[in-house]
């Protein structure tokens, strides 16, 4: 059985954190610098200019490349021959939130309750997702998610007759009511089937895979396709300025579900579609 100890799940978390937070994707940026081509709009052209050039700086001066530092989204995969040794595996968890985000001048959004609203101070608690899964490694994934994007997401438990297209309805209709307040251009994460927190989950891990990636099921990338499509046919382009890149990408998770249901979740994320993974 392989130990990782305490300390090392604190430190990976609080690197995580912190090159999450000032390393955008490369899959990101060059899909970004993809858009500026694509791109009709002049307006549009400008802001996604200046979305890559404000990546190039948060990176080079180790600083957020945007004020909205998230919740600290948190994936862990144990494997199922490792052993943490020295303490608890989601307290270290939150001690690595906690020392990412202080000694990173990370911003602090989390509140202790969401009716009493005072903050923690240091971002902690994380939103911890828990897989065990065969081996003796433990890989981290941490995806800091912004306020403004994770508000415009949406969940709805659409009947079976629904289908595909009523699938398609929906993720539409929730691109086109979040308009500019996501902080276009997006990536759209949706999950179908399983049931109403499944769904959830299933969208904002679709969100963790790269951007520009082909989905290895033939109808979920031609879903995808479509989607990417009629997205960037709605007109609200970078920013909300107008145009024709509204969304980067679209990614699709599915699960088996019940006979009497559909369930649909859509996560959107921002242009600082950020996660960052160590295995240790």
């Amino acid at each position: 059985m392989k130990e990782i100890t305490y300390e090392q799940v604190v430190e990976t978390v609080s690197e995580l954190c912190m090159s999450a937070n000032y390393y955008l994707g490369e899959d990101v940026i060059q899909s970004l610098k993809e858009g500026i081509a694509k791109e009709k709009s002049e307006t549009g052209v400008k802001v996604l200019e200046q979305l890559v050039e404000n990546a190039a700086i948060a990176s080079a001066n180790q600083v957020p490349m945007c004020q909205d530092t998230g919740v600290a989204v948190v994936f862990l995969e144990v494997g199922q021959e490792v052993h943490i040794t020295g303490g608890d595996l989601y307290q270290a968890v939150n001690e690595g939130v906690a020392k990412g985000y202080v000694e990173g001048y990370l911003r602090k959004s989390m509140v202790n309750d969401p009716l009493i609203r005072k903050n923690t101070n240091d971002n902690t608690p994380a939103v911890i997702h828990t897989k065990i899964v065969p081996g003796d490694n433990l890989t981290i994934t941490v995806a800091p998610k912004g306020g403004g994007s994770e508000n415009m997401s949406a969940i709805k438990m659409l009947p079976p007759s629904a289908g595909r297209q009523g699938v398609i309805d929906f993720v539409l209709e929730t691109v086109k009511n979040a308009g500019p307040n996501p902080c276009p251009p997006i990536v759209v994460g949706v999950g179908i089937g399983g049931n109403f927190e499944k769904a959830a989950l299933l969208a904002k891990e679709a969100l963790l895979r790269p951007v520009g990636s082909v989905n290895p099921n033939e109808e979920l990338a031609e879903l995808e396709k479509e989607l990417l499509e009629s997205i960037n046919k709605l007109g609200i382009g970078p920013q909300g300025f107008g145009g024709v890149v509204t969304a980067l990408d679209v990614h699709v998770n599915t699960f088996p579900c019940h006979i009497a249901s559909l369930p649909v979740a859509v996560n959107i994320n921002c242009h600082a579609a950020r996660h960052k993974t160590k295995t240790i």
